[in-house]
């Protein structure tokens, strides 16, 4: 650490007494890392789950050289943060550390801020040590892997007092922003209905066989907070997303994105019904959430939004459409805006790599937001609040699935009412010695 970063970096907060995950945070207190950046000081960063997407996100952090650099990455598959290690080095042009363990990651001093981009079972474990350990935090699609982990997200955010972000970064969009500008002015009326949809084409993960754990993984901290299971060859990288054990689903996986956009549209909150059909239907394989499923959402005063998710019909497409007294607005990445008669009246659509160059600009439009939240106080697009509440959509939508009925939900607050079994998918069990803390 350089004399001018330590004179930068002296205030400290007083906090609560660190809480660990699994033990194994020795010998530091919240107090020891709670600390502010100088305005003219760079945001020192790093990445934990560094696969494919976090590979995407950290190395976004990396181009933004003028604000932060990314020191350190962590990984519990060594290919997979060795590859990451060669992106963000040509990024940036200083390469980062390499660390396997988030718990050894997270004693580094020198580290402000943490974007986390794991399995989903672990996005608020991590998330909690992250704040625990007084950094800044950003973290990746869905909030949480279940609902009372949301809330103890949104419980830590206002505890530990640190900046945090979530990966939703539609709101980060410029044409997203403009779409729900008029929208919220009334460019189609009042807003009865919306849907969104994600499509993809997306192969059989087949029967997974026993096998022994690669040497380049550590299997162990992969699972971290959830109870143990045997290693089968169709887990990892990937396809850990289409069991329950592990992940969301793709309307989480996905629709998160989607719902978020349409909550922020329609300014609602939490519904008061939620339904949902689907199944496994294009193949017969390990895979246990739903590959083909609807989601409909009942808010009060008439108002609903549906999501229906297609993982393996193809091709790829995602979008939404809302529909209002006054007409209509579609927007995918562009928007369309069309008056009652179905008469196109605006169209920010582009071809299709100006809308890929769109969407790149928003994910780092989202990565800049975080960074000037932290250096200048800058509100967040994605705050913690918001991002529980469109994750709970999602949650919620697999619940009623998987109960095979509709659920009655408390508009105040998005607690599911009068229905114990439905309950029971509110939180979930953990590995002892795991259990996260607030």
């Amino acid at each position: 650490m350089t004399t001018s970063r330590r004179n930068f970096i002296k205030k400290a907060a007083a906090s609560s007494a660190l809480l660990t995950l699994g033990g194994a945070l020795p010998g530091f207190s919240a107090a020891s890392y709670s600390r502010i950046i100088g305005a003219n000081d760079r945001v020192l960063v790093a990445g934990i789950g560094v696969g494919d997407r976090g590979n995407s996100v950290i190395t976004d952090f990396a181009r933004q050289s003028a604000q932060c650099e990314v020191i350190a990455v962590c990984d519990v598959d060594k290919q997979v943060m060795d590859k990451c290690i060669a992106n963000v080095t040509k990024a940036q042009t200083r390469t980062p550390k390499g660390e396997k363990d988030m718990r050894k990651l997270l004693e580094n001093k020198q580290i402000d801020a943490v974007m986390i981009a794991t399995p989903d079972h672990w996005h608020v474990p991590a998330a909690l040590l992250s704040m625990q350990a007084g950094k800044h935090t950003y973290v990746e699609k869905p909030l949480s892997h279940n609902p009372r982990e949301g809330e103890m997200m949104v419980e830590a955010t206002a505890k530990y007092n640190k900046v945090f972000q979530h990966g939703t970064g539609g709101r980060s969009s410029g044409s997203s922003k403009a779409a729900v500008k008029l929208l919220r002015e009334g460019v189609i009326g009042k807003i009865h209905f919306a849907k969104s949809w994600y499509f993809n084409d997306r192969p059989s993960i087949g029967i997974g066989k026993q096998v022994p754990v690669p040497d380049w993984l550590d299997w162990n901290l992969w699972q971290g907070p959830a109870p143990r299971t045997l290693y089968k060859d169709n887990f990892h990288p990937y396809n850990w997303h289409w069991f329950w054990h592990w992940g969301t689903a793709e309307s989480a996986n996905n629709g998160v994105h989607r719902i978020d956009l349409m909550r922020w549209a329609m300014n609602l909150d939490y519904p008061v019904k939620v339904s949902s059909t689907g199944g496994r239907l294009y193949f017969k394989d390990d895979w246990e959430t739903p590959d083909t499923q609807v989601i409909n959402l009942e808010f009060a005063d008439g108002v609903f939004m549906l999501w229906e998710g297609y993982s393996c019909s193809g091709p790829h497409g995602i979008g939404i459409v809302f529909y209002g007294d006054k007409g209509s607005l579609s927007l995918s990445n562009g928007y369309q805006l069309f008056d009652k008669e179905n008469k196109l009246v605006r169209d920010y659509k582009t071809d299709l790599l100006n809308q890929n160059r769109e969407a790149q600009a928003g994910e780092q439009s989202h990565v800049v937001n975080f960074l000037d939240a932290i250096t200048k106080g800058a509100p967040v697009n994605a705050p913690v609040d918001e991002a529980y509440k469109s994750t709970l959509l999602m949650l919620l939508g697999n619940i009623a699935l998987r109960t095979g009925r509709t659920l009655n939900i408390n508009p105040a607050n998005g607690h599911i009412i009068n229905d114990s079994e439905a309950q029971k998918f509110w939180h979930r069990s953990y590995e002892p010695g795991w259990e996260p803390k607030v």
